[in-house]
């Protein structure tokens, strides 16, 4: 028998293809700082946990494939806080913003057709482009120059016959680079000008610092027809677990042809969209502690590393994720040595190796993602011992 080509094409994580090494690591008794995965530690709002624990429904049934009104009109409100003008109607509640990227992956482009999207980028993007048998054309960015989108014309380069999106990812994940009004402008006359749909990964919009301000893709009344967000409560309340996101789009006939795909899968998840109801329905105020714990991490992060010699950082402005590149030749092997060969007072350190963010083959060797997504004195801690071993691997691999 014979696996299919999308089984053995489709690629490994970046983020978690490591972990045996971790496991290997914390078996021999050392403590192992997990700066690899955003899976934020902010506790989740007692009203989601509430949610899980009074649901008292007899029966756990189907509910509709599009999720439950009363949580499509909570999005709603949510994003009028922002003025953004949406309907229950536009909004496709998701497993996960997983699903959602897959669907609008599927919506989007036939087989074979080519989506644009700036590198590094979100690896799993790479995986649901091979369900739907896009080809992504990455846009290369540079770690010196912040993660900047390039001019009007080096996007326009990228753009074929075959090209039916751009995606653009703000604050993003892999970088943390917050996109301006005019680099999104830049964007938007591209798709204009070709009649390209332009998706949006907005899931960090809550965690932008230094007093900047996000601008959704939304709010760019003239392209609505072409605009496509995909959203998530994982990173927004903390509940990676709960598998609740959501695909927002005011294009009529795109929305309906992602509910046929959500209809081929039931519906989402029942329970977890009770949680994501009482979620949406705490005050916006929530998010203002929440902000400043990931803005206190991010400078004690970047405070630990900036000055480290021949290591390449910019501050990052929103998520909790910032691209490096480590003085090394191989960022992968400097990782694995990391958990397999090196500790400090028990403990060690584990990255995402950058390659996997990535498709321009040789990008990226030589950087690392990291998470900031612990505590404040785990972070320092983690600093310390990470400095200490990238100090030693230069000795040993000059």
């Amino acid at each position: 028998m014979q696996i299919s080509k999308r089984g053995h094409d489709i690629q490994a994580s970046p983020i978690r293809k490591l972990k045996p090494y971790a496991d290997a690591a914390k078996a021999k008794g050392i403590k192992v700082f997990h700066l690899n995965i955003g899976d934020p530690d902010i506790p989740t709002p007692q009203p989601v946990l509430d949610a899980f624990h009074q649901y008292r429904e007899p029966v756990l049934g189907y509910g509709p494939a599009q999720g439950f009104l009363e949580l499509r009109q909570a999005v709603a409100r949510y994003f009028g806080h922002y003025r953004i003008p949406l309907e229950a109607d536009d909004i496709l509640i998701t497993t996960g913003g997983s699903e959602a990227i897959h669907f609008s992956f599927s919506v989007v482009g036939d087989v074979g057709d080519e989506i644009v999207i700036p590198e590094p980028y979100y690896t799993n993007y790479n995986g649901y482009a091979s369900f739907a048998g896009l080809k992504i054309v990455p846009l290369p960015l540079r770690v010196e120059d912040g993660f900047r989108l390039p001019p009007l014309e080096a996007i326009e380069s990228k753009i074929t016959p075959k090209t039916r999106a751009i995606l653009v990812c703000s604050p993003n994940n892999p970088t943390g680079t917050v996109y301006t009004p005019e680099e999104l402008e830049r964007v938007i006359r591209v798709v204009k000008k070709h009649d390209l749909f332009l998706i949006g990964d907005e899931v960090y919009k809550e965690f932008i610092y230094d007093g900047l301000q996000h601008k959704s893709i939304l709010e760019y009344e003239d392209i609505k027809d072409r605009v496509v967000v995909v959203d998530s409560i994982s990173k927004r309340y903390s509940c990676c677990g709960a598998r609740i996101g959501m695909i927002i789009t005011r294009n009529a006939e795109l929305y309906q042809s992602a509910l046929k795909f959500a209809q081929a899968r039931l519906c989402p998840p029942s329970v977890e969209q009770m949680a994501a109801l009482a979620a949406y329905n705490m005050p916006m105020d929530y998010f203002k502690p929440v902000r400043e714990e990931w803005q206190k991490r991010r400078d004690v992060l970047y405070g630990g590393l900036k000055d480290i010699p021949g290591l390449v950082i910019r501050k990052p402005q929103g998520a909790f994720y910032v691209i490096v590149r480590l003085p090394v030749k191989d960022a992968e092997h400097f990782t694995v040595w990391m958990l397999s060969e090196f500790s400090l007072d028990g403990k060690t350190v584990m990255l995402a190796p950058a390659p996997g963010f990535y498709s321009t083959p040789d990008l990226g060797t030589d950087e690392v993602r990291i998470a900031y997504v612990i505590n404040e004195k785990d972070l320092r801690e983690a600093i310390r011992v990470f400095k200490a071993g990238l100090a030693r691997y230069q000795t040993l691999f000059p």
